[in-house]
């Protein structure tokens, strides 16, 4: 009897799943009330008291919301705004042209992994996801097979690669040479998203699916009307630059300062973003001929298009914050300490274990270097290999405990069978790919 109760955290989180994909793929239940509902049953079958069960749905939701609703909203604006303004179009055709339709993926690829390392996931996602519809039309593809190519790209290099939060602090956790993460990364990124982001969404049927509603395009304009390639680009990529422009010029001012300070709230990604939208205003709208009116029309159709996303994954963080305190990372943890394979796939394993249950990359990286980490000694096996390792798990299946799930069904309009096959297997694919590469490397390194 004590042997199963300790492994009952994680099957109530397995059938609190079960049910909550019962609810929204049976009942049809919306997902945003399912996540709570299954959120607060999980709790108190994990032997949370009731206020417990509040206090901490309360805390995911709005833990979630307050680091990404503004993300979230702000990105999905500065998408309609390029959409409206046809700087969307202008990127598209320009791309196509230069790469053309065959190689156009290679595209989509540099400009996701530029992204991925550049600001948060979210970010990254909400941006390039109109531009990459775009694109597809233009080039008169399934949208769905360039959406997966611009994820695989912007996901891998996100988990891989620093000043990402988990990459960074799974360098300090094994104590790595982060100039070596980030060549031995390239060497695990180029498979990794080449079959799980270009081969993968070849091999897949049924990718053809509506364009999304949020961004649609109201009509189609001359090339005479678009904005410049340079602008066009130079608008979305703003967030990424303002951040990468803070990071590295805060290397080189004390910690504590007021120019510190200073930079570090307009290198943060929500004020970055506010910035990016407030020019996008101007630059995309006003100054080419928009009255104001106008301009805040797509706003509005933009927030109003995106509402149900951001509290979709505010449910989402509630129901991850529900498995964070109930322990179940913790009984994972503890499972796994004591086995004796390889470190590299035991990082990989544990990791991915506490993903599929918390839902969180960052939690799972950190939580299994503190395990793993301090194993490092005993065997023969290099720093970077298992920062690597451990960032291909924490990249691995994600389901309906994960924000991002949710940010990538709602925003493509996809049920949720859709989304484990698209979204679910591209990650899964990417991850094994990743932990393949790594333990090819360690035999020469």
């Amino acid at each position: 009897m004590e042997a199963i109760s300790q492994y009952l955290p994680i099957i109530w989180v397995a059938l609190g799943v079960a049910l909550l994909l019962f609810l929204n793929m049976k009942v049809k239940l919306n997902s945003m009330l399912a996540l709570l509902i299954v959120a607060i049953l999980v709790g108190l079958l994990n032997g949370m008291s009731l206020m417990d069960v509040v206090a901490t749905v309360k805390t995911g939701f709005g833990s979630t919301l307050g680091s990404l609703a503004i993300i979230i909203a702000m990105g999905a604006v500065l998408g309609k705004l390029m959409v409206d303004s046809g700087a969307a179009q202008q990127v598209a055709s320009t791309l196509l042209r230069k790469f053309g339709v065959r190689n156009v993926e290679w595209a989509i690829v540099i400009v996701g992994m530029i992204f991925g390392i550049s600001v948060f996931y979210e970010v990254a996602f909400i941006i390039l996801a109109p531009l990459v519809i775009s694109i597809a039309i233009e080039a008169k593809i399934p949208y769905m097979r360039l959406g997966m190519t611009m994820v695989a790209a912007a996901t891998l290099a996100h988990s891989l690669f620093p000043p990402q939060p988990g990459p960074v602090a799974l360098v300090e956790a094994y104590g790595a040479d982060m100039g070596m993460v980030y060549i031995l990364g390239i060497v695990v990124f180029i498979p990794a998203v080449i079959v799980g982001g270009i081969i993968l969404p070849r091999l897949l049927k049924n990718l053809d699916k509506p364009v999304p509603p949020l961004i649609k395009k109201e009509k189609e304009l001359a090339e005479s009307e678009l904005p410049s390639f340079f602008t066009s680009l130079f608008i979305p990529l703003l967030p990424a630059i303002i951040i990468t422009i803070g990071t590295i010029w805060k290397m080189f001012i004390e910690e504590g300062s007021n120019t510190y300070e200073l930079i570090s709230f307009f290198g943060s990604a929500e004020i970055s973003m506010i910035l990016a939208v407030l020019i996008a205003i101007y630059v995309l709208g006003i100054r080419r001929g928009r009255p104001m009116k106008s301009v805040m029309e797509s706003f509005s159709k933009a927030i109003e298009g995106i509402a149900m996303v951001v509290f979709i994954v505010g449910s989402g963080g509630a129901f991850k914050q529900v498995i964070l305190d109930s322990g179940v990372g913790d009984t994972i943890a503890h499972l796994m300490e004591n086995s004796s394979m390889s470190p590299l796939i035991m990082a990989w394993l544990i990791t991915a274990m506490i993903r599929i249950a918390t839902g969180t990359g960052v939690v799972s990286a950190v939580t299994a270097a503190g395990i793993v980490g301090p194993l490092i000694p005993m065997f023969d096996v290099n720093p970077v290999l298992m920062v690597l390792a451990t960032a291909a798990g924490s990249n691995t299946i994600t389901h309906v405990n994960d924000a991002s799930f949710w940010l990538f069904k709602e925003y493509f309009n996809l049920s949720i069978k859709e989304t484990f096959k698209t979204w679910g297997l591209l990650l899964f694919t990417s991850s094994i790919v990743g932990l393949c590469v790594v333990l090819i490397l360690d035999l020469f390194i």
